[in-house]
């Protein structure tokens, strides 16, 4: 069932980030302010180096703005102590990167399980019914020096999306996979904004750029049209 494409799930207002080396300061944010949809799959592309890596820490609360504020799911996530950040992330956010999200120790089932211990049972989907939407059903008790490209890309998926995330942010998810994977990882991430995830991804791919219903452009730490 596909769900209306209307309510902000993900906004962040007038977003800095400096960093310092020295006496030196580098400007990675600069007055950034996005809203994402429920539902909608936002492309953020730039050159290497313009802020991209950095806007998606700060939207998922790994690191914190220097000014500036993020909140998901009507929560804010900005300008709170790390154990809370760290308990809404685990329960709002997925996170998809280009390395994977994977324990290389543990089974693609027992990775799922891990990424689940931090939310209430309500909050996790079934993980059979998981790795079964992902075509992962046979690799399960496999680890993840065993899969192959395309099934690590999904495998890291599915532990981005083991607690029916509002939000799915991913870094680079198809960088290293063939075309038949890109086309297949991204035929997931639609479904997954079909059934109302909002989903941004920061890439370098055209192709996945097409496939999102909107790209936003950065360069020197902003937006730009």
């Amino acid at each position: 069932m596909e769900v209306t494409k209307a309510a902000a799930v993900l906004r962040a207002d007038g977003l800095h980030r400096f960093f310092h080396a020295g006496d030196d300061e580098a400007v990675a944010l600069r007055d950034v302010s996005l809203e994402v949809a429920a539902g909608e799959l936002v492309a953020v592309v730039g050159p290497s180096g313009s802020g991209k890596s950095t806007l998606l820490s700060v939207l998922a609360g790994l690191d914190e703005p220097d000014a500036g504020w993020v909140s998901i799911a009507g929560q804010r996530l900005s300008r709170r102590p790390e154990a809370e950040r760290a308990r809404l992330r685990a329960r709002h956010v997925g996170l998809l990167f280009q390395s994977a999200n994977l324990i290389e120790h543990l089974t693609v089932e027992q990775n799922v399980v891990v990424a689940q211990r931090f939310v209430g049972r309500a909050g996790r989907a079934p993980v059979g019914e998981l790795l079964e939407e992902l075509g992962l059903s046979s690799r399960r008790s496999s680890r993840p020096s065993e899969l192959s490209g395309g099934e690590g890309a999904r495998a890291g998926l599915a532990v981005a999306l083991a607690n029916r995330p509002e939000v799915l942010l991913a870094d680079e998810p198809t960088g290293e996979v063939d075309s038949a994977t890109e086309s297949r990882v991204l035929d997931l991430l639609r479904r997954r904004g079909d059934r109302g995830t909002a989903v941004i991804v920061v890439t370098h791919s055209d192709a996945v750029a097409a496939a999102c219903d909107r790209r936003v452009h950065m360069a020197d730490g902003r937006l730009v049209a």
